[in-house]
């Protein structure tokens, strides 16, 4: 069956998506941080965003602007199952989740390793990094609250750059609850004073209807100064 719906043409994408919901129904939607708590205790990961080009194309241009720009310390808002981050070469590295799960999981994963450590989000008390990400994050925010207080952390851990990997405009996604895409370009206008966007990298994947092969996210650098 699997095999056979990747090979219609035209409607493959499409297909594997009905097919995956019909294998899968969604669970009743509780709110942003209960999903990804949920996610990660029931055994499911990042998504395809972390896995496979997507997230070769996403480690590549990370790890370029960090040895070009001599960043010695990383904050991640959204780590994740640490898939993304195994790519990865920071100097130094704090990873931060809602997810007990996720966060237990990057722990063991990386434990001999010690330039990275993580925390839940619930603990942070205002570490900064010369570097903010978030990757795949934001488009995941469906409550205003939860957004802007997320926006407005992330921007005060960051000491000299913040890279955002997301979609850049105000959507919601049909049949998906998890899903709020936001134009967070608008936000960062309005109350980040100080940062501006230093440079946009359009995705080499972007979507075509299959999430496993493509994605809507771009990458937006901001800084306070420049780009050398």
């Amino acid at each position: 069956m699997k095999d056979l719906i990747k090979r219609i043409p035209v409607i493959g994408p499409v297909a594997r998506n009905v097919y995956r919901r019909w294998l899968n129904p969604p669970k009743p939607f509780h709110g942003s941080e209960d999903y990804w708590i949920e996610r990660y205790r029931d055994g499911g990961n990042s998504g395809a965003g972390s896995y496979n080009r997507l997230a070769e194309f996403k480690a590549e241009v990370l790890n370029d602007f960090v040895a070009s720009h001599g960043i010695r310390d990383v904050i991640e808002f959204g780590c994740g199952d640490g898939n993304q981050l195994a790519l990865a070469r920071y100097p130094s590295y704090l990873g931060l989740d809602v997810s007990p799960h996720a966060v237990e999981g990057c722990a063991r994963r990386f434990a001999g390793d010690a330039s990275k450590s993580f925390m839940l989000v619930r603990d942070y008390h205002g570490q900064t990094a010369q570097l903010a990400l978030s990757l795949d994050v934001i488009y995941h925010l469906t409550e205003d609250s939860v957004y802007d207080t997320y926006m407005r952390t992330l921007f005060d851990a960051a000491r000299d750059y913040v890279v955002i990997y997301s979609s850049d405009k105000d959507e919601a996604q049909p049949g998906v609850s998890h899903v709020r895409h936001r134009q967070f370009s608008r936000w960062v206008r309005a109350n980040a004073p100080g940062w501006r966007l230093l440079r946009h990298i359009p995705n080499r994947f972007p979507y075509t209807g299959d999430n496993d092969t493509g994605s809507l996210a771009d990458f937006y650098i901001y800084g306070k100064g420049s780009l050398t």
